[in-house]
């Protein structure tokens, strides 16, 4: 029996025929990468491939590395194995990665979402015969509603803090949440700032995507500056002592997991908006079926739950243990904690 286009491993998923991993978690000498986010893009590769537009998002990230850059939908051919990349939909020059050999194709998302964000380019079904998911949300009780609405409730959040004088402080992953966050602010409410990790990232991407002027909090920064403006944070300044100068301050978290309340409470946050960077239930239902794909491999989130499912429709369907983490992992803690302003 010939061995599957795509194996998983113990680095990664890996391609014999083409002797190259996709998203590896170890060290390899030739890998292709999805997106920026820190357990798909990893230090360590001899050789990176991945979109144009995620060589500044990794390059910032992991430093001085051997990277070359792909254009949507641009076939480049390795050992008689051709990839291209599509888009994500995820965050900023997120890619699904195709893999065709001899008449088989598969599809790996990496992390992917179906509503467009106005920042990401839209994701966009690839057909294939074996399709490779994340699951992250993979449960019916995750159902988004439009961002629009979503951003609505956060800006009105927002105001009625400030006719209250306290300062608001929404967290949300350093690249990826946070420009979406940025992105509809409304800036007539008041004057944005950001945490030093956050700031980072937003520079490395202001030359790929319009972002809104933002403020940068520093150990000069003022209590009385920053009383009913806006501060964006990742989820790990929370109870840190750099937030101690917003004081008085409500604090909102942008996440699928707000969804439950009880996500809520162990975070002790005072507000949860629900905005993902991932599919709904649905969302990936629809983007299944619109691969045309029989064979259905899920990699992270609810896959036992999801694949079960996936089997009662008729699917062929499986998990395979990686060590990707959906919102749980896309922080890079490295850069946060280096951020003490």
């Amino acid at each position: 029996m010939a061995e599957p286009l795509l194996q998983f491993n113990d680095k990664g998923i890996y391609c014999a025929a083409a002797d190259v991993y996709l998203d590896p978690w170890r060290p390899v000498d030739k890998a292709i990468i999805s997106h920026g986010h820190a357990d798909h893009s990893r230090w360590g590769h001899k050789a990176y491939i991945t979109h144009h537009t995620n060589i500044p998002i990794i390059s910032h990230r992991l430093g001085d590395i051997n990277v070359t850059g792909k254009e949507w939908g641009e076939t480049f051919v390795i050992n008689n194995v051709k990839f291209s990349l599509h888009p994500a939909g995820h965050i900023i020059g997120s890619s699904q990665i195709r893999v065709e050999h001899k008449g088989e194709v598969w599809v790996f998302t990496g992390d992917y979402k179906t509503e467009d964000d106005g920042i990401a380019v839209p994701y966009e079904p690839v057909k294939c015969h074996t399709f490779i998911t994340e699951c992250t949300f993979g449960l019916p009780a995750f159902k988004w509603r439009p961002q629009s609405e979503v951003f609505t409730d956060i800006n009105n959040w927002w105001a009625e803090n400030k006719a209250e004088g306290k300062t608001s402080v929404i967290f949300g992953y350093s690249l990826g949440k946070a420009q979406r966050l940025l992105r509809y602010l409304d800036t007539d409410i008041g004057k944005i700032y950001t945490h030093g990790a956050i700031e980072n990232m937003t520079e490395v991407i202001r030359p790929l995507t319009p972002m809104p002027e933002t403020t940068r909090v520093t150990r000069e920064t003022k209590k009385e500056e920053l009383k009913g403006n806006i501060v964006v944070a990742p989820p790990s300044a929370h109870g840190s002592t750099w937030i101690r100068k917003m004081v008085p301050y409500v604090t909102a978290s942008a996440s699928g997991w707000m969804t439950f309340r009880g996500a809520r409470r162990r975070r002790a946050i005072d507000k949860g908006f629900v905005l993902s960077d991932h599919c709904d239930w649905q969302g990936l239902l629809e983007s299944i079926k619109a691969t045309g794909a029989e064979k259905i491999i899920s990699t992270h989130g609810y896959t036992d739950i999801f694949t079960r499912f996936l089997l009662e429709q008729g699917y062929d369907a499986r998990t395979e243990a990686t060590q990707y983490e959906g919102e749980l992992g896309e922080e890079n803690k490295k850069e946060e904690v280096s951020e003490k302003d």
